[in-house]
């Protein structure tokens, strides 16, 4: 149901996208827009909204304890795995496959909730760089300056993308970690000094 829904996303948003994005600006121009006079400025702020609401549903989707639980099982499990086949107990190995189908199907039920937050982002990211883009190629003056450069096009493709687009990534990549390790430290913050103790499997 899942992927099914996705497709019809990817098919629907190309055609709808453009008029959601001339109803997000209506909304957006007036916040962000400071009427084409600071276009580095509405770049960063449609960033921190795009970043914001990725983080948001990320978090909100995405069980940080599980996930955290699932990579230190893996993690050790690994180890364990790798010692007993140096050592060469072939008892401890069996005893180590027989639990990884489980290992397995935690971590896919893990990855898989992150797939959820995809479906959100789509419908309110995409409108949101159609309404950008009108924006910035409507402006009277599309250009920036560099150190190196006095005069560069939001539209150039300096390395395969246009540079408005490199500008966002640089702005949302930034503002962005700090915003996922923040709500990453509110989900993680009572339980993490336990997990190994619970985890990690047993020996013997």
């Amino acid at each position: 149901m899942l992927m099914i829904f996705m497709m019809l996303i990817f098919f629907i948003m190309p055609t709808f996208g453009p008029i959601l994005g001339y109803y997000f600006g209506l909304v957006l121009e007036p916040l962000i827009g400071f009427n084409g006079r600071y276009p580095m400025l509405t770049l960063f702020f449609s960033g921190l909204i795009v970043v914001c609401l990725s983080s948001l549903f990320t978090n909100f989707f995405t069980d940080w304890i599980k996930m955290g639980e699932s990579q230190e099982i893996s993690r050790v499990f690994q180890q364990e795995i790798a010692k007993a086949r140096k050592e060469g107990n072939t008892n401890r190995v069996k005893k180590l496959m027989k639990m990884q189908p489980e290992i397995m199907k935690k971590q896919t039920e893990v990855s898989s909730g992150t797939m959820k937050p995809m479906l959100f982002l789509i419908i309110f990211i995409w409108p949101i760089f159609m309404w950008l883009k009108t924006f910035l190629s409507g402006l009277s003056h599309y250009y920036f300056t560099l150190p190196w450069a006095n005069s560069v096009s939001f539209f150039s493709k300096p390395f395969l993308m246009q540079a408005w687009l490199w500008l966002y990534l640089i702005f949302s990549t930034i503002v962005g970690q700090v915003i996922r390790q923040g709500l990453k430290y509110i989900s993680w913050s009572n339980w993490w000094k336990n997990v190994k103790a619970k985890i990690k499997p047993s020996s013997r």
